[in-house]
C-alpha cells in the first residue's frame, strides 16, 4: 500500500519562559486506508503533534510527508492549498467563522480551491448538511448554533472536500451524550475507506484501529493493534482496564 502520510524525527520545542522538548523523535506512517490511532495522558504531546500533522504548525524539527510530498519547509500559501485539497479536519475546535451562515462555513474551503462554480458548490453544501439533519443551519450564523451543531457543521465541511486523509479529536465530552454518541457514529461513517488519524480518548472508539499509537512525555512509547498492546501488558493495557472499571462503576 502507498503511504499517506509520514513523520521522521519530529522534535518539537517550547523556547519560552524556558526550553521544554515537547515531542521527542516521534517516527510513523499511515498508509491508503489505513485508521490509526493516538492516545496517551493528558500532557503527553498528543495535541501538539495532531497541530503539527494538520500543517498548522511549522515550528518543529524533522520531516513531515503528505502524499510523498514534503511539507516541511512550504510556504504557508502552499500549506494552505494542501491542507484544502487532501486534509479533512474535525477538531474540538471547529474552527468555524462566526459571522457568517453555516452554508458559508460549509462552503468555505471549495471556494478557496475554486474547482466548481458558485452554483454547484452551494448544491454540494446543502447536501451535506441534509445528510446530517442540519439543513436548518443554512442561513443561521455559527455564532448563534450550539456546541453539537457546530461540530455538525465541520463536518459537513469535511464532507464536502472530500479529502484523501482525515484528522479527528475525538474528545467531545462537553457536550450531552446522545449528541456525543450520534457526532462519534457520523466520524466513523465518515472515516471508511479512507485514511484516518484519530486522537483517542475513550478507547472503546478505537479497538478496531490498523494501529495504535501510544505516547507518554512526548514519546511514542508503544504500538499496535489493541490485542497486541493488551498482551504487552504495558501503559495501553493498564489504561484499558482502568476505563472498563469505570465504565462499570458507571452502570
Amino acid at each position: 500500500m502507498s503511504v499517506v502520510l509520514e513523520a521522521k524525527h519530529i522534535n518539537k520545542y517550547f523556547r519560552k519562559p524556558v526550553t521544554f522538548h515537547v515531542l521527542k523523535d516521534v517516527n510513523f506512517k499511515i498508509e491508503k486506508g489505513e485508521f490509526v490511532s493516538i492516545m496517551g495522558k493528558s500532557g503527553c504531546g498528543k495535541s501538539t503533534l495532531l497541530y503539527i500533522l494538520s500543517t498548522m504548525d511549522t515550528d518543529y524539527e524533522g520531516e513531515l510527508l503528505l502524499n510523498n510530498q514534503l511539507v516541511s519547509g512550504q510556504n504557508r500559501d502552499h500549506l494552505s492549498y494542501l491542507r484544502n485539497k487532501h486534509i479533512g479536519f474535525a477538531f474540538q475546535c471547529h474552527y468555524l467563522l462566526t459571522g457568517v451562515s453555516g452554508l458559508e462555513n460549509v462552503m468555505l474551503p471549495a471556494k478557496k480551491l475554486a474547482e466548481k462554480s458558485l452554483k454547484e458548490m452551494e448544491y454540494d453544501a446543502i447536501q451535506k448538511l441534509k445528510m446530517l439533519n442540519i439543513e436548518n443551519l443554512a442561513n443561521k450564523r455559527a455564532s448563534r448554533i450550539s456546541g453539537g451543531e457546530k461540530q455538525r457543521v465541520a463536518i459537513a465541511r469535511t464532507l464536502l472536500k472530500n479529502p484523501s486523509f482525515l484528522i479527528f479529536d475525538e474528545g467531545t465530552s462537553a457536550l450531552d451524550s446522545e449528541t456525543e454518541r450520534a457526532i462519534q457514529k457520523e466520524l466513523m461513517a465518515l472515516a471508511q475507506n479512507r485514511s484516518t488519524l484519530i486522537i483517542a480518548h475513550r478507547l472503546s472508539t478505537i479497538i478496531y484501529a490498523d494501529q495504535i499509537l501510544v505516547m507518554d512525555d512526548g514519546c511514542i512509547i508503544e504500538r499496535g493493534t489493541h490485542d497486541e498492546l493488551l498482551s504487552l501488558g504495558g501503559r495501553y493495557s493498564d489504561m484499558w482496564q482502568a476505563q472498563q472499571s469505570q465504565t462499570k462503576l458507571i452502570s
